[in-house]
């Protein structure tokens, strides 16, 4: 089973990098965090662009091992990256833009046709233009392409939509999802956006003050109490579901997990059978001790409370457990009194709101 682990240290002036990963080497794994977390600088030190001390080792290379005075240079790390700012060249087209990087690559280890690349970020109508002519969403869509197109055994990602405004990144981010469902090249990225960690990862690395506080599947550790993730008005759950059916009168989307049927406003259909990633709010989740009557709620779950804690004043954050799928609910203190909850009892939770995110 390929994988991929770096164990390094990295003295910054406000903090000290010391982290030991083991990651799956497949798939996107979110280094997530506020900034100033280490996120780049974990980043830059697997790619050799900072001098860290340890040991790094990517699907059987080994890039990396202080202690058998092992060392490769950035140029021959087999690995692409993509910064915040596309950094095209400006005096070449798309194109040549994304022929850049092949000039040292010998072909035996081209294993993602330059074709390939061009097609799955939709850039066929673009590679004639220059990049002066290219939208920020367009330009990042390059620069992508131009990494792909080295056939990197690991792809870096470094906030790649953050330059970018809501509309473009609304533009990006299926393609980026495209790329994770179809290519086998395992993606570290870097982000401080929960949406996009929700869209894009499987697997989560949660750092703070250059330290790994948790890491693990990213359902699992968005939906755990003692985490950051799971407090304030972004804490949500991670459902992944199949879908069913699409009421097209209605709009309505039905789809099933574990736990049982969700059902949510949706102007798209997906096809019978496909899987679908939801995102659940906290703050969209009430709770009852008995099933509710008539209600304008769709989604009525039968759950299990596994943690409570407390988000400040007045408020109390629950884990639920909803036939082996966590869920999270943000409510009153009062309420929670009133209602005599605690860990093991069992209760419906009530979903409002379900976000489609992929």
């Amino acid at each position: 089973m390929s994988t991929m682990a770096a164990r390094l240290r990295l003295q910054r002036p406000d903090f000290v990098l010391d982290v030991d990963l083991a990651l799956p080497g497949h798939g996107v794994t979110a280094l997530f965090g506020p900034s100033g977390c280490g996120k780049t600088s974990l980043l830059r030190a697997i790619a050799g662009l900072d001098r860290a001390a340890g040991r790094v080792e990517v699907n059987g290379q080994l890039w990396q091992d202080d202690g058998a005075r092992a060392w490769l240079p950035t140029h021959r790390r087999q690995l692409g990256y993509v910064f915040q700012e596309a950094s095209l060249f400006d005096h070449l087209n798309v194109r040549r833009n994304m022929e850049y990087g092949l000039r040292r690559l010998p072909p035996a280890r081209r294993r993602v046709p330059l074709e390939r690349a061009v097609e799955l970020l939709g850039l066929s109508a673009l590679t004639e233009r220059m990049p002066h002519t290219l939208s920020g969403g367009e330009r990042q869509r390059v620069a992508i392409a131009r990494a792909l197109a080295t056939s990197p055994q690991l792809l870096l990602m470094d906030e790649p939509l953050a330059a970018l405004d809501s509309a473009r990144k609304a533009e990006v981010l299926p393609y980026l999802e495209r790329l994770q469902r179809t290519l086998d090249i395992p993606v570290l990225y870097v982000s401080h956006s929960p949406e996009e960690v929700a869209r894009l990862a499987s697997h989560l690395v949660l750092l703070q003050q250059g330290r790994v506080l948790a890491q693990g599947a990213t359902a699992q550790v968005l939906a755990r109490l003692d985490l950051p993730p799971a407090h304030g008005d972004d804490a949500a759950a991670l459902v992944t579901a199949t879908v069913l059916r699409h009421d097209a009168r209605d709009q309505l989307l039905s789809v099933a997990f574990g736990g049982g049927e969700l059902h949510l406003v949706s102007p798209h259909s997906h096809a019978p059978g496909s899987s679908v990633r939801l995102r659940v709010a906290a703050r969209d989740v009430s709770l009852s001790r008995t099933a509710p009557g008539d209600s304008t709620i769709l989604n009525i779950l039968p759950a299990h409370i596994t943690e409570l804690a407390s988000q400040g004043p007045g408020l109390v954050a629950v884990a639920l457990d909803c036939a082996g799928t966590p869920l999270l609910a943000r409510i009153t203190r009062r309420s929670c009194d009133h209602l005599g909850l605690g860990p093991g009892q069992s209760v419906f939770a009530q979903v409002k709101g379900v976000a489609l995110v992929d």
